[in-house]
């Protein structure tokens, strides 16, 4: 192994936790922690995150690779245009689960059973996040490496090691996210970071729909 290619290899790990704490990542993942009352489950969402956006990457990354042509812009814009709607949808979606949960505050039956069944929709939800976003600007990402990286088992290897990281950034990440959830967890405030969370989700992901369809001119390309 090529000192290049081990700078590289590092390169891409650092990037992977760098690309990991990005805003939308950050408000995917919060919202998803201030919906489980629980450090462990809100850790696992960060992990689950990073390995359904590497699962994205690797697929994604191997597909640019064999094919060795860059996706439109139109598709690159698209795909990052759907993270702007799941964000919307995972805000309300956090807001909506807070009120529910307020009616039901009243009645603790069958906590238990639905707690199991919770988490595993918690991993499930975070793993399908970070497949999205692994779509949304992972293609410029991967394309950037192809053009350091000179075979196919290099730009793998490089894929999985960005992986790594994001993986890496992301744990750190929802473990500190997580924390003040936990902390208020049952009382009024972690209500508020819920909902804070939730509202941030959604004008994030209007504030991201908006600047790619004007800004980046996804919309002329659609309706050209």
């Amino acid at each position: 192994m090529t000192g290049s290619l081990l700078s590289i290899l590092l390169l891409g790990f650092l990037l992977g936790i760098k690309h990991a704490i990005e805003p939308d990542h950050v408000i995917a993942v919060s919202t998803i922690a201030s919906e489980s009352k629980n450090l462990k489950r809100s850790i696992f969402a960060g992990v689950y995150w990073g390995i359904g956006h590497t699962a994205t990457l690797f697929i994604v990354g191997m597909i640019l690779i064999v094919a060795k042509n860059t996706i439109t812009d139109t598709v690159a814009l698209s795909l990052e245009f759907i993270v702007g709607i799941m964000l919307v949808s995972l805000g309300l979606n956090s807001i909506v689960a807070f009120m529910k949960h307020r009616h039901h505050h009243h009645h603790h039956d069958s906590h238990h059973t639905s707690t199991h069944k919770k988490k595993n929709r918690t991993h499930l939800k975070s793993f399908f996040i970070g497949l999205i976003h692994g779509l949304a600007g992972s293609a410029a990402m991967v394309l950037l490496t192809m053009s350091t990286v000179s075979t196919a088992w290099q730009g793998a290897l490089y894929i999985l090691i960005f992986g790594c990281g994001t993986v890496v950034g992301m744990l750190s990440f929802s473990t500190i996210i997580g924390i003040p959830f936990v902390l208020t967890s049952g009382k009024q405030l972690n209500g508020y970071l819920n909902n804070l969370a939730g509202i941030i989700s959604i004008l994030f992901g209007i504030y991201y729909m908006y600047n790619l369809g004007v800004n980046e001119g996804l919309f002329s390309l659609w309706f050209s």
